[in-house]
């Protein structure tokens, strides 16, 4: 029984899905995202969801299934993408994962530690002393508690520092402690190939800014109006969703429908920055990195299917 498992990735924008469809035709496969923001029901627009002649002609997994109010993790999607894993390989099918979040991937094929489901009530009182004191005093609050985790990031990463706090005044038990524990692990073949694709970063950018335009095309806007109705909280991951933020300053009118479409753009350039930056990175085995854009590859010759 086949028990390989492909991985497609590299910065937004450049064409991964196209590619992942011409190869799970080669390979008898299917495509599980791994995209953080496609998981979003409510986003298909502006997190570039494939559309539906795409879904047409090979299997989707994992696209769309959650709700914005949720706040959804790495490890959920796990668990997710873990049981699809298993239940295509029971059919003889091989899965192909498709996006660039690198976090999601590192954790699949390494595993996470296992710390306890931090509740939102904790994650509020997070919010509320971090906006009330300001980052220089909370990191000295989070310093104290955990110096172990703390020396290990930025001071103004605000995002690990919160979590540093949460799972202390959790569990009582300091982050740096739960990291000694064994990783909690979601796949159990070692038969996996991960394709890296870095192309030169320029021309990525330009791809980014033609897409972001093709977006406001056919509805981004639109699709924010809807998004908003749901008064949903905005310190979800969704309502930072790059064009999430910028669209309804626009809807908002405090900036112009010209300077909306410009922000967009430099906030996906910006992640395209840091994805770079990351992939290139990166220590994960089995990694095959490509300078070129997927579309400039030709599946046969380059022989991705046996690397």
């Amino acid at each position: 029984m086949n028990k390989s498992i492909y991985f497609i990735t590299g910065p937004t924008g450049i064409g991964k899905s196209k590619l992942a469809i011409k190869l799970s035709e080669e390979i008898n496969g299917e495509i599980i995202n791994s995209d953080s923001m496609q998981i979003y029901k409510e986003l298909k627009i502006l997190s570039a969801r494939p559309d539906t002649s795409d879904i047409k002609k090979v299997p989707h997994h994992l696209y769309g299934y959650v709700k914005g109010n949720e706040r959804f993790n790495v490890e959920k999607w796990c668990s997710d993408a873990s049981k699809k894993i298993q239940n295509l390989h029971e059919k003889n099918i091989t899965p192909i994962f498709v996006g660039g979040s690198g976090l999601y991937i590192d954790t699949i094929v390494n595993g996470i530690i296992t710390i306890p489901s931090i509740p939102e009530e904790i994650k509020d009182k997070s919010k509320k002393l971090f906006d009330k004191i300001g980052i220089k005093n909370f990191f000295n609050i989070v310093n104290e508690l955990d110096h172990e985790a703390v020396k290990k990031i930025s001071q103004n990463d605000s995002q690990r520092l919160k979590r540093i706090w949460e799972v202390y005044q959790y569990t009582n038990k300091k982050y740096s402690m739960w990291k000694k524990v064994e990783n909690k692990l979601f796949i159990n073949s070692s038969n996996f190939k991960i394709l890296s694709f870095l192309p030169d970063r320029e021309k990525n950018y330009n791809r980014v800014n033609d897409r972001v335009l093709q977006m406001f095309k056919i509805g981004a806007i639109e699709e924010i109006k809807e998004l908003l109705k749901l008064n949903y909280k905005k310190d979800l991951p969704i309502m930072k969703a790059h064009g999430v933020p910028e669209i309804t300053s626009y809807l908002k009118n405090s900036i112009s429908f010209d300077e909306c479409i410009y922000k967009t753009q430099l906030v996906t350039r910006h992640y395209v920055k840091r994805q770079n930056t990351w992939w290139k990175s990166s220590k994960l085995q089995n990694l095959k990195k490509f300078n070129e854009f997927p579309d400039q590859i030709d599946l046969k010759s380059t022989n991705l299917a046996n690397f």
